[in-house]
């Protein structure tokens, strides 16, 4: 029976047709007609056949591929830590300590659970008040550096041409100056404030992310199913967000955890060079260059921004190394979940 034939005779069963059927009627054959034994799949995986047969073959969510990995539970555990001091600490500092984030609480550098900092300053009100700055401006960077270099990377790749050779050229300017150069010049011009800061980080993010999601485009535009759709006037607008977008999802969440990682530093080296936050603003940051002059003397206003930063660093580095595996199908189990699996196989 040829392609024709089995086209007439098997009636299809969905109530739409996608890229992939597209592309299969451009080829003469109806996409709903498979080969018995098959499994639906060409090529199919027979420990997935296998698995089929048993009736537990559902698709595994990315989800579930991320949090089967040890690094990103510790990962998420670390990262929901501080994110609970960072956004519950500010409700709770006057109730708490007994004192405002700014009202004067003893001698500077005075001893005590935490002490106080160079003003007589509570340094456990200051950090508790001063976490979710820093949490705010990092992830609107990571989401305009993001979204931006997410943007140009498929126009880079989708349209070619002169259009990629400008877009990748204005990224290797940007690339060339130094983020303490660009920052410095953005806060003589603009001053030093919070958006300065989300605008300074998020555009040096976007041409980095732009080479990513370009490489990761190109592979996506030269598949079949985007070709046929190409080939029946579909429109770029709808080609991208049905086709391109869900191919490069991994990529591009990879790009996410890695970003906001780099965003968190970012943040929190530039409001210790004073470019940031000013005071009397409580912010992380800008803490460690307020009590710096007195380490040994009274360590605490210095080390509890530093263990936290470097927490949430850690924490959000292992969930995006946990996402770009699962991305990849890298998924790292323990012994007593594999063992788990084997017996259910069995």
């Amino acid at each position: 029976m040829n392609a024709q034939d089995r086209a007439e005779t098997t009636p299809h069963e969905t109530g739409g047709t996608t890229a992939a059927d597209d592309v299969a009627v451009a080829a003469g054959a109806d996409p709903a007609s498979r080969e018995p034994g098959a499994g639906g799949v060409d090529g199919a995986d027979p420990d997935f056949a296998h698995s089929a047969s048993r009736g537990d073959a559902r698709p595994v969510s990315f989800g579930r591929r991320v949090l089967a990995q040890p690094a990103a539970k510790l990962g998420f555990l670390l990262t929901g830590i501080v994110l609970v001091l960072a956004l519950i600490g500010p409700f709770v500092v006057p109730a708490w300590t007994g004192y405002g984030p700014n009202s004067f609480a003893g001698k500077p550098f005075q001893t005590g659970i935490f002490g106080t900092d160079n003003l007589g300053r509570d340094v456990l009100s200051r950090f508790l008040e001063g976490g979710w700055r820093l949490l705010m401006y990092s992830a609107l960077a990571t989401v305009l550096g993001v979204g931006l270099g997410a943007v140009l990377g498929m126009l880079a790749a989708f349209r070619g041409g002169w259009l990629d050779a400008l877009i990748m050229r204005c990224g290797d300017v940007l690339l060339a100056i130094p983020q303490l150069v660009f920052a410095l010049l953005a806060v003589t011009v603009l001053g030093p404030q919070g958006w300065v800061l989300v605008m300074v980080i998020g555009v040096t993010h976007a041409p980095r992310v732009a080479r990513v999601i370009r490489a990761a485009t190109a592979g996506v535009v030269a598949e079949d199913f985007v070709l046929a759709s190409q080939m029946y006037a579909v429109p770029q607008w709808k080609i991208l967000a049905r086709d391109v977008v869900p191919n490069i999802m991994g990529p591009l969440m990879v790009e996410v955890g890695l970003r906001l990682t780099y965003s968190i530093g970012a943040v929190a080296s530039l409001s210790f060079l004073g470019l940031g936050m000013q005071p009397p603003t409580p912010d992380w940051g800008l803490m460690i260059n307020e009590n710096r002059i007195a380490l040994a003397l009274q360590p605490w206003g210095v080390i509890l921004p530093v263990i936290a930063i470097a927490v949430l660093t850690v924490g959000t580095n292992l969930i995006a190394d946990a996402v770009a595996g699962a991305s990849a199908g890298r998924v790292r189990t323990t012994k007593k979940t594999s063992r788990k699996r084997s017996e259910k196989g069995s």
